[in-house]
């Protein structure tokens, strides 16, 4: 779609703030107006259709994606979404660690403690740690516990949420960075553990460092949307 409008300016809305491209209103795919519950989220969604040049990038445009899904996908079944983030408790990326090569179990350790570390403390619970990939179970309690926090959101806290759980593959990351206990980069050089130990052994390779580049720019932009939530 090639731009048509001059200028996107916030406004206030029933529920919220909207954004209006010269004066009208912002919807959804599904043609729902675009209502946010936060000011400063609102204006950095704006700021993406005032930087679009010629033709809308979707990729460009992550916290109108974001808020588009809050609303069209997330409330309408919030409780089922959020149920399907929560299985991640279950088999977080962090409990599954590397036999060897020495490095890359030594790296493990280093990032993906301090997520289990955090999640013990915030959460009280166990959280049993294995090599290989071979399922382990987590206690009930440490499910429940987990999958409450994570029901606990609403839609706009979900949608962002969710890009740092898939991405990533770690619930406790996730819930660090929506909690401000770990800044995004921090999480993010954790879950990208063993891509970047991969890069790093096996040299130069154009495409992976293209998709890591990919998912590291859609990790920030969700942990940034949940910033501007608080903001």
């Amino acid at each position: 779609m090639k731009r048509f409008w001059a200028k996107a300016e916030v406004v206030e809305a029933d529920g919220g703030w909207g954004v209006v491209l010269d004066g009208k209103p912002v919807k959804t795919p599904a043609r729902v107006p675009l209502v946010v519950p936060i000011e400063a989220l609102a204006e950095g969604i704006a700021a993406e259709w005032n930087d679009v040049a010629e033709t809308i990038d979707p990729r460009a445009m992550q916290l109108t994606g974001l808020a588009n899904a809050a609303i069209d996908r997330v409330q309408p079944a919030r409780k089922a979404f959020a149920a399907d983030l929560a299985r991640y408790a279950e088999a977080d990326l962090a409990c599954y660690r590397a036999e060897e090569p020495q490095g890359l179990v030594d790296l493990q350790s280093r990032e993906w403690d301090a997520l289990i570390n955090w999640g013990r403390r915030r959460f009280d619970v166990d959280l049993n740690v294995t090599t290989g990939v071979v399922h382990v179970s987590q206690p009930r309690a440490t499910v429940e516990r987990l999958s409450h926090a994570v029901a606990a959101l609403d839609a706009f806290h979900l949608a962002g949420l969710s890009p740092l759980v898939t991405i990533g593959g770690s619930l406790l990351a996730a819930l660090g960075v929506l909690e401000d206990a770990f800044d995004a980069e921090r999480a993010w050089e954790a879950v990208s553990v063993d891509d970047r130990w991969q890069l790093e052994q096996w040299g130069s390779d154009t495409e992976a460092e293209a998709a890591l580049a990919n998912r590291r720019r859609d990790f920030l932009a969700a942990a940034r949307f949940l910033d501007l939530l608080e903001a």
